[in-house]
């Protein structure tokens, strides 16, 4: 604003409430400062208490350049003051939101513990680790409001619930299917309990190859080739999945397997790494024999240079052979 002779006055002191004290002073000889000065005309303006309106009235009646710069710098202040309150009431809701734990049936709460539940399953996770002061921590750390439910809640509800949304998500999957292959085997654990899996794969309507693990069931019946066969069959029932619809089935080069496959009537692949595996073992145990009779060959020409004797050796060393012939071919 244009000042005129406003040297002769000083501002109001302390906090200005309002944009509109810029355009107006008080003598400085006036301690009280209860008289206002115009600034541009010099003119005393009669207020009461710390009520503006004569102020701006006298600005908008004789100065009205100087009245819309005022009232664009208040509205400018209004806004800004508001933007200010604005953050402060949302720091407020926010620092009240954390302090409150997220109800058990919200949305977000159930999200948390899926996620949960989903890394139990999924890596392996033994249950006892939603014990651990670590994990604990983490969850904390990553959401304060989360609280983080027993371990029987996770072995009884989170998980069950787990197995039959994937249960059910997975047999819309296989009702769609036209054939199918499959991969048996038997496995035991590190405790040695014997264990049948069944794994099915195919193509599905989008062209893309798929292969679904559906199940790791106990198998302590003997392992009998009638036994194995009656328990894929019970596998294949267990997930409504046609006999007629199978194409293949992959398995070891077990006997039981074997013959369990025979006995259902279902066509067999074995599987090429395990024949692999079994085509080395022998060679290596043919090799072993090789490099055994290879030691034996070279005693036998140390003793008979021992001996002196090169008849000796002769015979030694044919009768070797031959043994070796008649016992390994």
């Amino acid at each position: 604003m244009a000042t005129g002779e406003s040297g002769k006055f000083v501002p109001k002191k302390g906090i200005k409430s309002s944009v509109v004290w810029n355009g107006y002073g008080f003598a400085a000889t006036e301690v009280e400062q209860e008289t206002p000065r115009c600034n541009i005309c010099l003119k005393p303006i009669a207020v009461k208490g710390t009520s503006t309106t004569n102020l701006f009235q006298h600005l908008k009646q004789r100065h009205p350049v100087e009245y819309e710069k005022c009232q664009s710098l208040r509205d400018e202040q209004n806004r800004s003051d508001q933007q200010t309150l604005a953050k402060k009431q949302l720091t407020v809701a926010e620092s009240f939101a954390q302090g409150t734990a997220y109800d058990r049936k919200g949305a977000r709460w159930r999200t948390i513990t899926e996620a949960v539940a989903l890394h139990i399953a999924k890596d392996m996770v033994p249950i006892y680790t939603m014990e651990k002061t670590g994990f604990i921590n983490l969850i904390k750390t990553l959401d304060p409001r989360y609280e983080l439910p027993s371990r029987k809640y996770f072995s009884e509800v989170a998980l069950p619930q787990l197995y039959n949304n994937t249960r059910e998500k997975v047999s819309r999957e296989l009702e769609e299917l036209s054939f199918y292959s499959a991969t048996a085997d038997m496995w035991s654990s590190r405790t040695m309990q014997p264990y049948m899996s069944l794994t099915v794969h195919f193509i599905n309507n989008a062209w893309d190859l798929r292969s679904i693990s559906l199940q790791m069931s106990y198998f302590p019946d003997d392992h009998t080739g009638e036994l194995v066969a009656k328990g894929l069959r019970d596998a294949l029932d267990c997930w409504n999945l046609s006999e007629n619809r199978l194409c293949c089935m992959t398995t070891d080069s077990g006997t039981n397997m074997i013959k369990a496959l025979r006995v259902n009537g279902w066509p067999n692949l074995q599987c090429f790494g395990h024949k692999l595996h079994d085509a080395i073992g022998k060679c290596n145990n043919k090799l072993n024999k090789i490099f055994n009779f290879d030691r034996a060959h070279i005693i036998l020409i140390q003793t008979a240079v021992k001996l002196d004797d090169a008849r000796l050796f002769v015979i030694l060393l044919l009768l070797s052979f031959h043994y070796f012939m008649l016992t390994y071919y």
